[in-house]
């Protein structure tokens, strides 16, 4: 009978690097560096929030949609996780994706317990514009005009929260199944306010996904989000509103990483 040798296996051009914030917080950071040269503008670039959970399968969805001669140009894959390396790092993701609550409360936990401390997305922002990307930017060649941003859940309402508060940040912003309960709904004030003040002078691209078998409150908000931005479509935003049928708040996240390559790469004169 033969016999299997066991190996430790590592994806190919695939790097961990610890970052430590200047709020003294510790980040697994992931990153998957491409094997074809940049193009003149440079790589285009992915971060992926919890990264520790969707790195991976990112990277995998990439690789494939990237290979030549038919593919899309190449993409820098960039994880965000934690020292954890849990999939989803609930005290952890709780602080850093969420705001400030104010007066407002929040829903009774599945399971009773308390909330953990929260509230701290823009300490997270801050990481993220002066500290994650300039040493990105200043290890590769990156465009400027490729900056995605993937967050699902309590990082899909991050990922909107950083849209809608710093729309400079990043170019493309692809929120799955968003958390738009969060602090009795305190997104779409910060929508309200996105739109009152829009003028389309830098253009941004919404990928905006959620399973059609997600929880009710979840649906209603994600639809609320396309509902509001959809008068904006030609006026300097590109939205992609995709409700993916049979699917869970879990099983959707392959299906929704999945579209991320092509909505990245695709150019669109409607915005």
């Amino acid at each position: 009978m033969s016999r299997m040798t066991a190996n430790p296996y590592v994806p190919d051009r695939c790097f961990e690097y610890r970052m430590t914030s200047g709020k003294q917080l510790e980040y697994r950071i992931m990153i998957s560096i491409p094997a074809d040269e940049p193009p003149p503008d440079g790589y285009a670039v992915i971060y992926a929030l919890d990264g520790d959970a969707v790195f991976q399968t990112l990277v995998e969805t990439v690789r494939l949609q990237t290979r030549k001669p038919k593919g899309f140009g190449p993409i820098l894959v960039v994880g965000i996780g934690y020292p954890s390396k849990e999939p989803f790092d609930a005290d952890r993701r709780c602080r850093d994706f969420t705001m400030q609550t104010g007066n407002a409360s929040l829903p009774v936990r599945p399971d009773g317990s308390p909330w953990p401390p929260h509230g701290e997305a823009e300490d997270f922002l801050d990481f993220l514009e002066h500290e994650l990307k300039p040493a990105i930017s200043q290890e590769w060649p990156v465009d400027p005009s490729r900056q995605a941003i993937v967050g699902h859940s309590l990082g899909g309402l991050f990922t909107l929260h950083a849209l809608f508060t710093r729309t400079h940040l990043f170019t493309h912003y692809v929120a799955g199944s968003p958390s738009t309960w969060w602090a009795e709904n305190l997104l779409f004030k910060e929508l309200d306010s996105f739109t009152e003040v829009w003028k389309g002078e830098c253009p941004v691209h919404l990928l905006l996904t959620i399973g059609a078998d997600e929880l009710p409150d979840m649906l209603e908000g994600a639809e609320q989000v396309a509902q509001r931005l959809r008068p904006f479509s030609g006026k300097g935003v590109r939205m992609e509103w995709v409700k993916f049928a049979d699917e869970n708040h879990v099983s959707v996240l392959p299906s929704a990483l999945g579209r991320i390559p092509r909505f990245l790469w695709t150019n669109s004169t409607d915005i």
